[in-house]
């Protein structure tokens, strides 16, 4: 039979995750009106400026609704000319006495439809041309196109993504992060992130946002973390591991072996020094290590625990001790 003193000391928990680096906005690009993508100009990975032509959609009907606006217009226009050249000369005419006020009137209500008409057809002309120009993408920021979501010749409804465009700017550190490691603060919102292809590039990240829901199929939640001043070599989605400490706290470390079933849960075997006499004993683990366990509660300084062999014993056996150490 093995045992050993339970001794408390002072653990500080380092926990180390991989996360990837992410453009604090991302944008998502999708044409505004529907239609069959005519031409892709860019790709992922391809770093675009505001403004820059990302992709544009077959343009017949929308062609044709503005000819069909501007012939409009057109015809609307000429009838105004007409209608001033009327209107004008029911003034010339009115003013000498050779009209009649009914006939005046009816030339001014048939000027002012007209005027009507050549605005509405106005209208008319930019909404067609405004129809047009959202058949081309633009992206709306400087950045990095991270993801495509459509193809030449696909035909795409409006609002369905096409690009995923990672702004310039701040960068973010993403982490997906097991629920129970946010249970207790860390001693510091700082956390060292080291590039995982040279982990001689290090950074600073500080936490920016907590996820409000775990992920249900993982049970982690997502954790977002600004990066200060970033070295050049974490570009967007490098992988990255982040290193943060807990404060420490007062454990009991045994070796797995000490571990028994409880009927409340983990338990491990006390012997009492009077006695000689075994009895089991709750504790609480605080984590596990490979070998290890670390236990925060349950035992009293100095009390013996049974350290392997603890599946022979029963509540009350008798146990022998050889020069101070149980044996």
């Amino acid at each position: 039979m093995k045992a050993q003193p339970a001794s408390f000391q002072p653990i500080a928990r380092t926990v180390s995750l991989s996360g990837t680096v992410a453009a604090r906005v991302e944008s998502k690009l999708s044409f505004r009106v529907a239609g069959r993508i005519a031409e892709r100009k860019v790709d992922v990975g391809d770093h675009v400026k505001a403004g820059d032509v990302l992709a544009t959609i077959e343009t017949p009907e929308q062609v044709a609704d503005l000819e069909a606006a501007k012939a409009s217009l057109q015809s609307a226009e000429a009838t105004l000319a007409q209608a001033q050249s009327s209107f004008k000369r029911q003034q010339q005419l009115i003013a000498s006495g050779f009209t009649t006020r009914s006939s005046y009137d009816a030339a001014e209500e048939q000027l002012r439809r007209a005027e009507s008409s050549v605005e509405s057809a106005r209208a008319d002309v930019g909404t067609a041309e405004e129809q047009l120009a959202l058949t081309v993408l633009k992206a709306d920021a400087d950045g990095v196109i991270t993801a495509r979501d459509a193809e030449t010749g696909q035909v795409v409804s409006a609002a369905q993504t096409v690009f995923t465009l990672a702004q310039d700017g701040a960068r973010d550190v993403v982490f997906d992060v097991y629920e129970a490691l946010l249970a207790d603060a860390p001693a510091s919102d700082r956390v060292e992130i080291r590039l995982l292809s040279d982990r001689s590039v290090v950074a600073t990240a500080i936490v920016r946002e907590i996820a409000p829901t775990f992920d249900t199929a993982t049970g982690t939640v997502r954790v977002k973390m600004s990066l200060i001043d970033p070295p050049a070599a974490m570009s967007l989605g490098a992988a990255v591991l982040g290193s943060g400490a807990w404060a420490s706290t007062e454990v009991v470390t045994l070796p797995w072996t000490s571990l028994a079933a409880g009927e409340a849960g983990p338990a491990v075997w006390v012997i009492d020094p009077a006695t000689n006499a075994v009895s089991q004993r709750a504790i609480t683990v605080e984590r596990y290590r490979t070998g290890e366990i670390l236990v925060s509660a349950g035992l009293a300084e100095g009390e013996l625990v049974v350290t392997a062999g603890g599946q022979f014993l029963r509540a009350g056996q008798i146990v022998s001790i050889s020069s101070g150490e149980p044996s």
